[in-house]
């Protein structure tokens, strides 16, 4: 990105990119640029839509369906690149930009699905689909338009479509206000430490990183940033556990008080939410998302969560003993949940002799990703990388790679921004700068997100096990997206509904200790070593350990989720604390010693993200991956005609047919949960009540 501009005399995005695969020239783009782009975006596709509805032929797929598919190219450019830097590099300038752009969006929006005569134009063609000749694909494409209009409202009269579009903005308004507020508020509790025998247990390389940390901030000794989940891998590796708390309590607590306070805003959100869903005809909004969901009904997600919440608590209670007989050989009368990973690295190492920081120089970043990542996808589905370091990325971190098919042909590009820095949020994600559509001609251009800690200036990063997996997870979303092969953007890669969109990445999870694959990664950064054997079936027989709290963890999280998003406009929460005390108590997986995975107030996947009533999906869509996981090993494992498989029934597909569908076309049956059952170690047991 260059520097800022207050004048924008010429913008790049205003016209498609000249760079491959129309890159985004982000050398040339400013903030304002983007800015005057969106603007100009909103207003051309308003153009098209005012054509569309001014027109005076018959409503017909070509002049209704595929012209809407066909507008809009300015402004899906330029929110594709603001978006995409909002979460990775933000600056006030930008979040100011944000704030003024998010309300307009917002009416933008509303008008795209809500303009009665666009909707009686849709709704023409839908009633005559059938009969118009039409492939099975743009059936379907007509079907979504109509669904798609039809739960945002466009059925109200006019006094609610302006209510709708009241709260719709307010929504807007709200979630941006929460995302800055918990990047300000993470940023801000960083834990700040004087001496550096307080940080006994980290590496040299963590060390090091949290002095530049402290370093950037213009202070003195060492700094820890705060990922974004509760749990923060420095907690495994502190001996100091009054240091422990501090960074424990500096997770749990923050955006919770002062002028970064999310907890009204979260409450104001889903108050919000519960209004719009009712006007829109349903008790909650819990019913308004799971209306479009593979999972159905709210019954179906509590069936399913109900049915965990027994035999996780039993794990995690079972676990939490073992850990306090080892916190006590410590003197640790105790034990504390800032004490939980220590121990639990503590157990594994005796037990399993896994020491998992100890395995971080057989996971050199740049190794994993190419010998490892990439290898996978070149044997299971004839992709290749190559590097393109003539094509800039909007960070110097960025590294841009080309893909090419099997039999050569160009494929996309692939982004990498793996380091963490300021302005970026935590976690890690995909997202596009270009999707994939025969339609309009285009390649999908991906990007991956992580944020493991920089390695000192001329060191190797390396990665912990976790971050592998993670890595491997991230690019299993960057698969959907550039393996894509539709016709029509509305189904383009990862366009699938949200409790189907893990499903291929917790695929890809897989491959990360497949035999061939690891083998091929997983050396000594310094003597080139493999991982040893008996490390690797170590790993495997402590699979199993620590998965009560891990299933717990995210169980109370999607479960609160839950709570939030069945409130009703006449819910009273005067104390979103409270609130959240109650609902992690009335679901059964209330624990002093297992916080949820995310708290309220920095639960930015349903506050400020689009997970609403539907953070579930993952371990949904882990019924479908475990299952699917068994049928690659069923059938010999990592092998062309698996991933062929794969691709051409699935991943290339998007959402142009059922997902489910698209499942069976895979597996040859619906999802059995059994997988999932053994691979989390759980054996069911009564299933408590939720309400």
């Amino acid at each position: 990105m260059s520097a800022d501009a207050t004048t924008a005399p010429s913008n790049p995005l205003l016209t498609d990119s000249p760079l491959p695969y129309r890159l985004p020239p982000f050398a040339d783009i400013t903030l304002e640029h983007c800015r005057e782009a969106v603007l100009a975006g909103m207003a051309e596709q308003r153009a098209e839509l005012d054509a569309i509805t001014g027109s005076t032929a018959p409503p017909t797929f070509e002049n209704t369906i595929e012209a809407l598919e066909r507008s809009g190219a300015l402004l899906r450019r330029a929110e594709a690149v603001f978006g995409n830097l909002s979460s990775s590099l933000s600056t006030p300038r930008l979040r100011e930009i944000e704030r003024e752009l998010a309300p307009l969006e917002s009416a933008h929006a509303d008008a795209l699905r809500l303009d009665p005569a666009l909707f009686a134009r849709v709704d023409a063609v839908h009633a005559a689909r059938r009969d118009s000749g039409l492939d099975a694909e743009a059936v379907r494409l007509v079907e979504r338009h109509h669904l798609d209009r039809v739960l945002a409202g466009a059925r109200l009269d006019d006094a609610g479509r302006a209510r709708l579009s009241e709260l719709n903005r307010e929504l807007s308004e709200l979630s941006t206000r929460f995302g800055q507020n918990l990047q300000l508020a993470t940023e801000a509790a960083a834990v700040r430490v004087d001496d550096a025998a307080q940080l006994d247990g980290l590496t040299e390389e963590e060390v090091a990183a949290a002095s530049r940390a402290a370093a950037d901030r213009g202070l003195e000794g060492y700094v820890l940033p705060l990922l974004l989940p509760t749990g923060q891998p420095v907690l495994a590796a502190l001996r100091n556990r009054e240091l422990r708390r501090r960074v424990f309590e500096a997770s749990v607590t923050r955006a919770s008080s002062g002028e970064h306070d999310n907890g009204p805003v979260a409450a104001r959100i889903a108050r919000v939410r519960a209004e719009r869903a009712r006007l829109l005809g349903f008790a909650t909004h819990a019913d308004l998302v799971l209306a479009d969901q593979t999972a159905g009904s709210t019954a179906a997600v509590d069936a399913m969560l109900a049915s965990m919440v027994g035999p996780s608590t039993a794990n995690a209670r079972a676990e939490a003993e073992v850990l306090a007989e080892a916190a006590a050989r410590d003197g640790v009368p105790d034990l504390a949940p800032w004490d939980w990973a220590f121990y639990s690295e503590r157990v594994r190492a005796e037990r399993y002799s896994v020491d998992t920081a100890a395995l971080r120089p057989w996971f050199e970043l740049d190794r994993v990703l190419v010998d490892g990542v990439f290898r996978a996808a070149e044997l299971l589905y004839g992709y290749t990388f190559t590097a393109r370091p003539d094509l800039a990325g909007y960070h110097p971190d960025v590294r841009v790679w080309e893909v090419s098919g099997p039999g050569g042909e160009q494929v996309g590009l692939y982004l990498g921004d793996f380091l963490a820095r300021e302005g970026k949020r935590g976690g890690a994600w995909m997202s596009s700068f270009v999707t994939q559509s025969r339609l309009l001609g285009t390649r999908p251009v991906v990007v991956n997100n992580l944020n493991v800690t920089p390695a000192p200036e001329g060191r190797p990063t390396l990665l912990t096990l976790s971050e592998v997996d993670t890595l491997f997870h991230e690019f299993g979303h960057a698969l959907h997206g550039l393996s894509s092969a539709v016709t029509y953007p509305r189904f383009a890669g990862t366009a699938v509904p949200r409790d189907f969109v893990e499903f291929p990445s917790q695929v890809n999870e897989m491959w990360a200790m497949e035999p061939q694959v690891l083998a091929h990664y997983a050396r000594h950064v310094e003597t080139g070593e493999p991982l040893p054997g008996a490390v690797v079936e170590a790993i495997d027989a402590a699979r199993l350990w620590g998965e009560g709290f891990a299933t717990l963890e995210y169980l109370a999280a999607t479960l609160l989720d839950q709570a939030w998003h069945r409130i009703t406009p006449e819910t009273e929460v005067g104390d979103p604390a409270e609130f959240e005390r109650w609902a992690l108590e009335e679901a059964g997986v209330a624990s002093d010693l297992v916080p949820p995975r995310y708290r309220t107030t920095y639960f930015q996947h349903v506050f400020a993200g689009g997970y609403a009533a539907g953070y579930y999906s993952y371990i949904w869509s882990e019924v479908l991956d475990a299952d699917t996981v068994e049928w690659f090993r069923e059938n010999g494992g990592l092998r062309r005609e698996n991933g062929d498989v794969f691709r051409e029934r699935l991943l290339s597909r998007g959402g142009s047919v059922d997902p489910l569908e698209a499942f069976r076309a895979v597996r040859g049956r619906d999802a059995d949960p059994g997988p999932l059952l053994r691979r989390r170690g759980l054996t069911p047991v009564g299933p408590p009540t939720i309400r």
